[in-house]
């Protein structure tokens, strides 16, 4: 046999591309490569679940871990690409698409993930979600971003961040007045969500003031419930936006294993 063809397989073969860098994560071998010339990575577990689940973090891979930890440890891949900055904008969801076909063919893995949205991540879980339902086990947003008027343009509430929402401006193509009328943000894009009846899981503190729990998870979960869509939330009283997770984590695995799990 060839030595290209030796690769080929191997490559086909499922989790081990031929070009990954190889590493440890927390005690578990991690792979990196790049799809669309973009930096990607996938944690392996010691042993994976039947069906071969995977739960994708969105933004901020490897804070507050402990979630993907315990998901790890279930036999669950965690998988993430870098699309910093794009803020869940058609050109994120294009190189997302990319991602998401790697991993479900090549790499071998489930043809649903679940998805998981931390802050700014929300933009990308849910607008994601919304276009590709099919592909979508299940959703654990936290302190989720469901609103680019809430943030980064401070419409609201909220603080705001003038340089994020000039670069929201910028990569969705929009001027100030098309970006307030704009109607594909996730709270107002909610039905091919409901219509796939993915859940929904969001964990946020009524004290956020950088994505105010009003302005965010409070309308997805009243429009999404409106639509017949089923949505769990776990506010932190007292909590700001800061610190993001569960010191026990068992409510989000518990979530995910439910829905993402092989049956």
């Amino acid at each position: 046999m060839k030595p290209f063809v030796i690769v080929a397989f191997l490559f086909a073969g499922g989790l081990f591309g031929p070009d990954d860098k190889v590493s440890q994560w927390n005690g578990f071998e991690r792979r990196d490569f790049t799809v669309e010339g973009r930096a990607c990575m996938l944690v392996l577990p010691k042993e994976a679940a039947p069906g071969k689940p995977w739960i994708w973090r969105t933004e901020f891979f490897g804070h507050e871990p402990q979630g993907d930890l315990a998901l790890l440890a279930k036999g669950f891949h965690v998988a993430y690409m870098d699309v910093q900055n794009l803020y869940g904008a058609p050109a994120a969801l294009d190189l997302m698409d990319k991602f998401h076909a790697h991993l479900s063919g090549p790499r071998g893995l489930s043809k649903k993930a679940a998805l998981e949205g931390f802050s700014r991540g929300g933009l990308y879980s849910l607008n994601w979600a919304a276009r590709n339902p099919e592909s979508v086990a299940c959703i654990y947003n936290d302190a989720p971003v469901c609103d680019f008027k809430s943030w980064p343009g401070g419409k609201g509430k909220g603080k705001g961040s003038k340089g994020d929402w000039a670069n929201v401006l910028k990569v969705y193509g929009l001027t100030e007045a098309q970006a307030l009328a704009y109607a594909l943000n996730p709270v107002d894009n909610l039905a091919p969500l409901a219509k796939a009846r993915i859940p929904l899981l969001h964990v946020c503190g009524d004290a956020d003031d950088v994505v105010p729990l009003d302005e965010n998870t409070r309308l997805v979960e009243s429009r999404y419930k409106e639509l017949g869509g089923e949505i769990t939330v776990i506010v932190k009283p007292g909590v700001g936006h800061h610190p993001h997770s569960l010191k026990d984590p068992a409510p989000i695995v518990e979530f995910v294993l439910k829905h993402a799990a092989a049956k």
